[in-house]
């Protein structure tokens, strides 16, 4: 069977101030004369259809309009889950009644894990869920980090899967080792919202959404298709795609990769302004991209800002190199200073920036205290 592996559409995007819908819609214009071209047996969307769990009216008429033509005008079954960026209760509204036109869209994390079944191949549909809310499901006061959470929900599925017939994951997750963008929401402090791609292991392909590269990890089963389209600058040099994914009746899979491509680009450029204004320094099609310029020169400019946008609408976000080298050389010098700083002055720092309150000496004496009591403790050890 085939089917189209797809994510990360975060429907009512806004960038810089821009609503990205007028984008999305050209993008999903493609998407689904592609589903018309490819006839797939089935389109997998892994999460973050919207970008925020209340998204704006444009957003929610462009997501119905796109989901009737793909289900019910060319008729092919849709299998979809929430990410972080969705509401699960929003997205789980008439999916008991979807299913009968072949619409399994999935928004509350359940202890129903029976697969959507299609021309064999057995789809687990796995929704973005927090490890507090698979604890109280499961009843298991261990599960604490994402990996806890993925490895139980694995475990409960693992209890009723056929190795035998062709088994297929969708989820939506942060895999240990992928490349991120500034355009996808932590999903925890430190390394708690991680997952490893091993716990995968018993499915023979997983379809991921939340890393908005396809080329995010690199492994031959697990897999993200990327987002939609750009995001954010630091996804400026990613490609954007889907993933057309082919599977045996023994669970061998292959997978092509189609463009999609936006009327509008997101770029960074870099030049003096006196370059960047003669318009031969841009082919007149990148002309209306979405920019971020980086200036290269020194000295006082008037409205440079302005002057760009006479020549490039879309200007977005405007920066000078000089000012970044200054910032990087203070924050440098800040941190070599901070290093010099005796541990109860670094203290005090910290809790000034958090509490916006005077460290008192009553305070200091109470610190001093309880940082020798540890470097004590610590030496003894």
């Amino acid at each position: 069977m085939k089917f189209i592996h797809t994510a990360d559409w975060h429907l009512g995007k806004l960038v810089h101030g821009i609503y990205m819908t007028e984008e999305q819609r050209e993008v999903l214009t493609q998407f689904v004369r592609l589903v018309e071209e490819e006839k797939p047996d089935a389109v997998v969307i892994a999460g973050d259809l919207y970008d925020r769990s209340v998204p704006p009216t444009e957003a929610v008429e462009l997501l119905n309009e796109m989901l009737f033509k793909i289900n019910v005008e060319l008729k092919t079954p849709i299998i979809a889950i929430s990410g972080n960026h969705d509401s699960a209760e929003r997205l789980s509204f008439g999916s008991s009644w979807f299913q009968h036109s072949g619409f399994h869209l999935k928004g509350k994390l359940t202890a129903d894990f029976a697969p959507v079944r299609v021309n064999g191949v057995n789809f687990y549909c796995v929704p973005y869920a927090e490890p507090g809310t698979v604890r109280h499901l499961f009843q298991d006061d261990s599960i604490h980090s994402h990996q806890d959470a993925m490895k139980a929900i694995v475990g409960k599925i693992e209890q009723e899967l056929n190795p035998s017939e062709p088994n297929i994951l969708v989820g939506h997750a942060f895999v240990l080792g992928g490349a991120t963008s500034d355009s996808e929401r932590t999903l925890s402090v430190g390394g708690s919202g991680c997952v490893s791609a091993d716990l995968f292991a018993p499915f023979h392909y997983t379809a991921l959404g939340h890393l908005h590269s396809p080329d995010a990890i690199k492994h031959e089963t697990v897999r993200y298709s990327g987002s939609l389209m750009k995001y954010s600058f630091s996804e400026a040099k990613q490609r954007k795609s889907v993933s057309i994914v082919n599977v045996d009746n023994h669970g061998r899979v292959s997978f092509e990769e189609k463009v999609l491509k936006p009327k509008r680009d997101m770029r960074e450029v870099e030049g003096f302004l006196e370059e960047l204004m003669d318009a031969n320094f841009m082919d007149a099609s990148g002309q209306e991209d979405y920019l971020k310029v980086t200036l290269l020169d020194q000295g006082a400019i008037i409205d440079p800002i302005g002057k760009l946008r006479k020549l490039y609408p879309n200007v977005l976000h405007l920066e000078r190199k000089v000012d970044l080298t200054n910032l990087r050389q203070k924050q440098s010098y800040q941190m070599v200073r901070d290093e010099k700083k005796a541990d109860i002055d670094l203290f005090a720092d910290f809790y000034h920036q958090m509490t916006s309150e005077s460290f008192t000496d009553e305070k200091r004496n109470i610190m001093n205290q309880v940082i020798q009591e540890a470097k004590t403790e610590a030496e003894q050890k």
